[in-house]
């Protein structure tokens, strides 16, 4: 799943969702719910995304924390005097980090066909703190967002929808599962791309098409919208149809 974005695009993308982020935390309050994440509130949701953002920098430093650390991490999140500026301080970090790393940086990934490491976490970082940025939304909103009020434009809402179908999906701890063999579609109405998942009782296995490509047979679910609509909804952050709750149901939670 090599990323068709360059590095600069992702990290212009993690400080846009950063920006977002600390807007809709602070109009929120600490002590919101998280809507997009029952039981959270927006301290849970910023310790979490300062930890992450912490832990990825070390690994780009060439460190790999252990558990403890990184639980450590969360921690000085949550007793943090200022939690908004102990978040944004770590996401910074992370940015430079991730600017001055060699091309050939060697250091941990985790999803399937990754790209090269520094690629891989800038754009692991900019979906990660997207997503996040959108929770940050749901709680000032005090319900999960329409698609039409996220700020993400559809160029880097289809790299994500690429990271989670052919990244995160196809893992063997992926429960992306039907009994029999099938094929979901997904396809956006604003790019070009659009991608084809075969499933069945094994890991999914997921191919990106071009406008040109044509299926042999209908697929079996197809979903279709803009691509900001399906990044969020594929990502459980805004309310689905009908249609989709049912798909979401055979499929993955």
């Amino acid at each position: 799943m090599p990323t068709q974005l360059t590095i600069a695009r992702h990290l212009d993308g993690l400080q846009e969702a950063m920006h977002a982020f600390l807007a809709h935390a602070r109009r929120a309050g600490l002590d919101a719910p998280v809507p997009t994440c029952p039981d959270w509130t927006v301290l849970d949701l910023i310790a979490h995304q300062g930890m992450v953002h912490r832990w990825a920098c070390a690994l780009v430093r060439g460190v790999r924390p252990d558990d403890e650390t990184v639980e450590g991490y969360a921690a000085q999140g949550r007793s943090a005097g200022d939690p908004l500026a102990w978040l944004a301080e770590g996401a910074e970090e992370l940015h430079g980090s991730l600017a001055a790393a060699p091309e050939d940086l060697e250091t941990f990934v985790f999803l399937n066909d990754a790209p090269p490491p520094r690629d891989f976490w800038a754009r692991r970082q900019c979906h990660e703190t997207s997503m996040h940025a959108v929770d940050a939304l749901a709680a000032a909103l005090g319900r999960p967002p329409r698609p039409d009020e996220v700020w993400i434009d559809a160029e880097l809402a289809g790299d994500g929808i690429d990271e989670l179908l052919a990244g995160f999906l196809t893992r063997p701890r992926s429960r992306l599962r039907c009994e029999e063999e099938a094929v979901l579609v997904v396809r956006p109405v604003d790019l070009p791309d659009w991608w084809e998942v075969s499933m069945g009782p094994r890991p999914a296995v997921t191919t990106r098409r071009t406008a040109a490509d044509l299926l042999s047979d209908e697929p079996d679910w197809e979903l279709t919208g803009g691509a900001v609509e399906l990044y969020v909804r594929l990502w459980n952050r805004t309310d689905p149809p009908e249609d989709w709750r049912r798909l979401t149901a055979i499929t993955w939670s």
